[in-house]
């Protein structure tokens, strides 16, 4: 680390790294995440003088402390917070950091830059003036990148920055702050920092849309609600969901959700349709598309959803499926005018906040008496789908309690386990078996990246959400590829006492992949042992780290698993520990993915692209 740093400038009232940390502050945040370095000096060492206020965690590598800051930020509200070096350490975050722009997590990220005296002559690490340009790499991938050029620049970039984070959406933002900037005097320091001074509450909605669109639906034979990610804080508060509920009963309106906002409605009521797209329920399309097509659903109403590939294909082989759209009313509501009739052809696109979209619908509907007939008619009909249709795709495998264990058995105990708390998915296989087979209901939170699909999203992000909620069950699930990507991670909630609890499909193989690639290009056998990953004992390597780790054997059926959740769970919050729990699992199954079988459109013997040339 270079010492090639001038020492700031003495104040009476503050410099720029202070007044930094002073807005973290007033913005209610008490712990950064990151790895440090030397174009860091002057922030790290406030951050060390400021430790009883906020806490610098130091992660296990970058990109882990951009998902850590993720599951904090998800967790606990507010924003979440990344600092770390130029150069590599930059780069390394920009993925942690891209995903969380993707999810629309609030996450800011804060790189060190070399002296700007320094710049184009070769300095160790530098990024802002050289071949590596930070600043556009960011600027490319998140909301915003700002370059701190001068004390007089910072407050209004800094804020600039916090807007854009906090406000809605939520969004992933980037500062790059020259090191020797960060050691200078800040003029016109604040007595004091109020954010409602520098960034508003999102709240604006239309009420004659939203009018039009309460008609529609309390009129409508076969009405339904799809609520994507965009309604998770908004439906976040109980008493909005309450009201929400009440709603949706009172005029029996089914209410399905995208695979990113699993849960955020209650699955296990009555009128839930639980989620579509990628390996959903199946009781979506029974309830749009039943074998009477005189009954076809007739009118949806999307909320927060931008109807993305994941949230809108049944099957691998069925993208944006025309099966979405109803027979005559199609509204999308949304805050970006961008996303909306992008996909699907609406009948009504409302640019607006979905939460005050809702208080206002809501307080409409008050004042409107449902027809009773067509409720009850509806209520019966989705009664009657649940009654005659398993919601998961494999009921038996879901069920089972043989060895090895059946992921979808695993699903279903982690439902008996966990009735409060937060679970994280990563990306692999690992989401199709809980899309499917998870049953998520409030108190509990599910939390996914399907935006990006990162692997090793879940792997961190458990950790921050842990250290956000300390007292409530953190959980991730994910597969031995991801864990392998950035397990060092549990050596960080060692550290801290963090007893985030991670459950690893162990199939030695990124299933996935090899599994998707014999739907795609068979024959199947090809693709055998082709992705394996050298069969590294798992539970030894999380030990190593400071984990208490055990390993469900091939042997062993599904009460193996469940003890040893409930054994995980105790001892997470009485020893403030991590948690591992390594399950050798079936690997003979896969989740409904449905992937088709690529057959190029000229393709005979003698032709290269059919291989039999």
């Amino acid at each position: 680390m270079s010492s090639n740093v001038p020492a700031p400038s003495p104040t009476a009232y503050g410099t720029v790294a202070q007044l930094l940390l002073d807005y973290l502050r007033a913005e209610g945040v008490d712990k950064v995440f990151g790895i440090p370095g030397g174009a860091a000096v002057w922030l790290m060492n406030e951050l060390k003088k400021k430790s009883q206020q906020i806490e610098y965690v130091i992660c296990r590598h970058e990109t882990g402390a951009a998902y850590i800051a993720d599951g904090y930020a998800r967790v606990k509200g507010g924003l979440g917070v990344v600092l770390t070096t130029s150069g590599p350490g930059a780069t390394n975050a920009l993925t942690g950091a891209m995903n969380a722009q993707a999810s629309n997590s609030p996450v800011l990220v804060i790189t060190g830059e070399v002296p700007e005296a320094y710049y184009g002559k070769g300095y160790l690490q530098e990024g802002t003036d050289a071949k590596l340009d930070v600043h556009n790499i960011f600027q490319n991938a998140l909301a915003s990148s700002a370059i701190i050029s001068s004390p007089l620049n910072f407050q209004t970039l800094f804020q600039q920055a916090l807007r854009n984070a906090l406000s809605l959406p939520r969004q992933a933002v980037h500062i790059s702050l020259p090191n020797d900037i960060a050691g200078e005097c800040a003029p016109n320091y604040p007595a004091n920092i109020r954010p409602p001074t520098y960034r508003p509450v999102t709240a604006c909605t239309d009420p004659k849309a939203v009018a039009d669109t309460l008609h529609e639906l309390v009129h409508a034979t076969r009405p339904l609600i799809f609520l994507g990610n965009g309604s998770r804080d908004a439906l976040a508060s109980p008493e909005r969901l309450k009201a929400f509920t009440e709603f949706v009963d009172r005029f029996g309106i089914a209410v399905m959700t995208t695979p990113d906002a699993k849960g955020i409605f209650p699955e296990a009521h009555a009128l839930s349709l639980r989620n579509y797209g990628i390996c959903g329920c199946a009781w979506p399309s029974l309830y749009m598309h039943p074998a009477d097509k005189a009954d076809q659903f007739d009118t949806l109403l999307v909320l927060g959803s931008s109807l993305g590939e994941l949230s809108t294909s049944v099957t691998a082989s069925a993208l944006y499926s025309p099966a979405l759209e109803p027979t005559r009313h199609f509204i999308q509501v949304d805050l970006s005018a961008a996303v909306i009739g992008r996909d699907f052809p609406i009948t009504r696109g409302v640019v607006a906040e979905i939460a005050t979209t809702l208080d206002v619908m809501l307080d409409k509907a008050r004042h409107l008496q449902p027809d009773q007939a067509k409720v009850d008619a509806r209520k019966a009909v989705i009664k009657q789908i649940k009654l005659d249709h398993a919601p998961w795709a494999d009921p038996a495998g879901r069920d089972s309690e043989a060895a090895p264990v059946h992921p979808a058995a695993m699903m279903r105990v982690v439902d008996e386990l966990v009735h409060q708390g937060h679970i994280f998915i990563d990306a692999g296989n690992c989401v199709g078996w809980s899309l499917n087979n998870l049953v998520i209901n409030p108190p509990v939170r599910y939390h996914s990246a399907l935006a990006m699909g990162p692997m090793g999203f879940a792997v961190g992000a458990v950790v921050g959400g842990k250290m956000a909620a300390p007292d409530l069950p953190n959980v991730a699930i994910v597969g031995d590829g991801a864990f392998m990507m950035h397990g060092a991670e549990i050596s960080t909630a060692a550290q801290h006492r963090v007893g985030a609890i991670w459950i690893v499909l162990d199939d030695n193989d990124l299933a996935m992949v090899s599994q998707g690639m014999a739907q795609l290009l068979p024959p199947a056998a090809q693709w055998d042992d082709y992705y394996q990953l050298g069969r590294p004992d798992l539970a030894r390597f999380a030990e190593g780290l400071g984990a208490r780790a055990v390993t469900i054997a091939r042997d062993q059926g599904t009460q193996a698993f469940r003890d040893a959740l409930k054994h995980a769970l105790a001892d997470a919050d009485q020893h403030h520990r991590p948690q591992v729990i390594v399950v050798r699992i079936n690997t003979q199954v896969a989740p409904p993915y449905g992937w088709p079988v690529l057959t190029p459109a000229d393709c005979s013997p003698g032709k290269p692209c059919c291989g039999k040339a």
